[in-house]
C-alpha cells in the first residue's frame, strides 16, 4: 500500500494551519507530508495507522506526528456507509519546522520541545493531564486568529515538552527512514550499521566498538537514550522494517523474515506478534482493509463532502 504525499498550502496571513474537519467520515488516504501534525478526534471511532502501528481511536484521541510519517484514520463502517447518527469531527494543527524561521527551534528556551519533536518521528498518543489541557486549547484555537492563535500553539509546545507529559510511542524505529532519524552523535554510526546490515548477525561487541565504547558503557548509554535495551531495539527495528516490506512488497513472509535478519520463520512470527500484537499474515491482511487508493481523486472531483480544504491538496504518488 503506497502512501500519498500531500502538500498543505497556507493562506498568506498564516504561518501554520489550524482547521476543523467535518464530514461523514475522514476522507484522507494513507499519506504523509513535511508538516508536523497534531490530530484531536472530537467525534467518531475507528482504526488509525501510524507508520507500522495499528491502533484504535475514539472521542478525545490525541496524536502528534513528526514530519513525513505515513498515517491514516479509517472510520468504523457505520461512518463510511452513512449510518452514524452524527458526523465525524476532528481538529488538526499543521506546522513546519521552519514556520517561525530556520533557527527558531534552536533557541535555548526550545530545548524541551526540540527533544519532543525528535521523538515524534515515531508518532505519539498523548495521555493523562497533558491531553486534557491540550484539548481545551485546541477547541479554542479554531476560532482564533493572529497572535492569540500563535500564543496558544506556544502553550501547547510548553505542555508537550514538559517531563510530566505522558505519551505512547506508536511506530517502531525500523519503520522510519533512517535519514530522518539519525542523530549527530556516536550512536548515529550504530543506527547506520543496523540499517545497512539488517540481514546479518549483529552483535553487541560489534556495535559497542562502532560507538567507540566499552560494552557496559554502551549498554547503559543506549538504554538511557532509547529507553529500551539494544537487543529490544534491534528486534523492534527488524519488526518495523518487516512491516514496511509487508506493506510495499509481494514477497513471501519467509523471504521477508530472512531479509530482516531473523534466522528462523518461527522466531520471526514470535517476535512480530510480541511487538505488533498480530502475526505477519494477519498484519498484511489488516493493511489490505484500508481505504480505497483511488479515494483522493474521488474527493477532489466531488462536492459530496463538506471538506472544502481537501480541494486545496496537491497530491503526488510516493
Amino acid at each position: 500500500m503506497k502512501s500519498i504525499e500531500i502538500r498543505y498550502p497556507l493562506d498568506l496571513n498564516e504561518s501554520f494551519a489550524v482547521f476543523k474537519e467535518v464530514g461523514e467520515f475522514f476522507p484522507c488516504p494513507w499519506h504523509y507530508h513535511p508538516e508536523y501534525e497534531l490530530v484531536l478526534v472530537l467525534k467518531s471511532t475507528g482504526r488509525r495507522m501510524v507508520g507500522d502501528h495499528i491502533g484504535f481511536f475514539k472521542e478525545e484521541d490525541l496524536v502528534f506526528m513528526g514530519s513525513s510519517l505515513p498515517h491514516v484514520w479509517v472510520n468504523d463502517p457505520k461512518y463510511m456507509h452513512g449510518q452514524a447518527d452524527h458526523l465525524a469531527e476532528a481538529i488538526v494543527i499543521h506546522f513546519k519546522e521552519s514556520f517561525l524561521g530556520d533557527t527558531f527551534f534552536e533557541a535555548p528556551e526550545m530545548e524541551s520541545i526540540r527533544n519532543f519533536l525528535r521523538l515524534s518521528s515515531r508518532g505519539m498518543a498523548i495521555k493523562g493531564k497533558a491531553r486534557g489541557k491540550i484539548i481545551t486549547i485546541m477547541k479554542k484555537m479554531v476560532e482564533m486568529k493572529g497572535l492569540p492563535r500563535l500564543v496558544a500553539l506556544m502553550s501547547i509546545f510548553d505542555i508537550l515538552g514538559s517531563p510530566a507529559t505522558e505519551y505512547d510511542l506508536l511506530a517502531s524505529p525500523g519503520f522510519i527512514n533512517h535519514s530522518q532519524n539519525e542523530e549527530a552523535d556516536r550512536l548515529g554510526k550504530v543506527m547506520a550499521y543496523i540499517m545497512q546490515n539488517l540481514d546479518e548477525d549483529i552483535t553487541l561487541p560489534k556495535v559497542a566498538s562502532l560507538a567507540n565504547m566499552g560494552l557496559t558503557t554502551f549498554c547503559n548509554s543506549f538504554k538511557k537514550y532509547y529507553r529500551i535495551t539494544f537487543v529490544e531495539y534491534l528486534n523492534t527495528i527488524r519488526v518495523g522494517y518487516a512491516c514496511k516490506l509487508l506493506s510495499e512488497k509481494d514477497a513471501t513472509i519467509a523471504e521477508i523474515a530472512y531479509s530482516c535478519g531473523f534466522n528462523t520463520l518461527a522466531n520471526f512470527n514470535r517476535q512480530f506478534k510480541k511487538y505488533k500484537g498480530y502475526t505477519p499474515k494477519a498484519y498484511r491482511q489488516q493493511l489490505h482493509t484500508g481505504p480505497d487508493p483511488a479515494l483522493p481523486k474521488k474527493i477532489l472531483l466531488s462536492n459530496q463532502y463538506d471538506n472544502s480544504w481537501m480541494q486545496k491538496y496537491q497530491l503526488t504518488q510516493a
